[in-house]
């Protein structure tokens, strides 16, 4: 997992918005981080601790972060794009890093080439899923996330991106859809490493405090 290879091993963890606790577990598996998280939805929060992890009830607030602080890690996998003042949490979350500490967050990535078609097109459809899920507020692309950070006073120190060929465009547009699975998977991959910018499905950042 992208947001894992961010992360030190063994380090303390806060995961924001943790829901299930699916990307906790994973996180946890592949660095052995001490791991807390948050979820303000109570049937989430009660399957992520099924998974054997430590979840709080509630949102991030100053006296969560006194109380369970500091970390050297606080992640936003899928979370910032939700939010009508993102930049606000962040700031918050801030207060609860260790020196030297870092935010790692996952985004949707609008400048992906089929919201560029759509855009051509004169279209600008919401989904239920995806980039263009219906309940994201925010849109990035790899610039602005990165000056979002720096007006924050944190610095950009790794990007990189998913691929996800799992997208409802790739089963219903052409050549994708003619595609075997497996070669749709390799070209997609090839042209994401040459074009991140616009084959990307998310940014996956690490913010570094200045």
């Amino acid at each position: 997992m992208k947001l894992a290879s961010l992360i030190s091993k063994k380090s303390r963890v806060l995961d924001v918005g943790c829901g299930t606790g699916s990307t906790a577990e994973i996180i946890v598996q592949e660095t052995q981080a001490r791991l807390v998280g948050i979820e303000p939805d109570a049937r989430r929060k009660a399957v992520a601790c099924e998974r054997g992890l430590n979840v709080i009830e509630g949102t991030l607030s100053d006296d969560f972060l006194r109380e369970y602080g500091p970390f050297d890690t606080i992640v936003f996998a899928d979370v910032l794009e939700h939010l009508q003042n993102p930049g606000e949490l962040v700031l918050l979350s801030k207060t609860g890093l260790a020196p030297g500490g870092s935010i790692v967050a996952s985004v949707p990535n609008i400048a992906h080439w089929f919201v560029r078609l759509d855009l051509l097109r004169g279209r600008f459809n919401y989904r239920e899923c995806g980039i263009m899920d219906a309940t994201h507020l925010r849109w990035f692309t790899r610039e602005t996330l990165h000056r979002f950070f720096d007006n924050l006073g944190l610095q950009v120190t790794h990007h990189l991106y998913t691929v996800n060929t799992g997208m409802i465009e790739y089963s219903q547009s052409w050549p994708w859809s003619w595609l075997p699975r497996g070669a749709r998977m390799w070209l997609v991959r090839q042209l994401v490493n040459r074009l991140p910018n616009l084959f990307g499905c998310q940014h996956v950042v690490r913010a570094t405090l200045k």
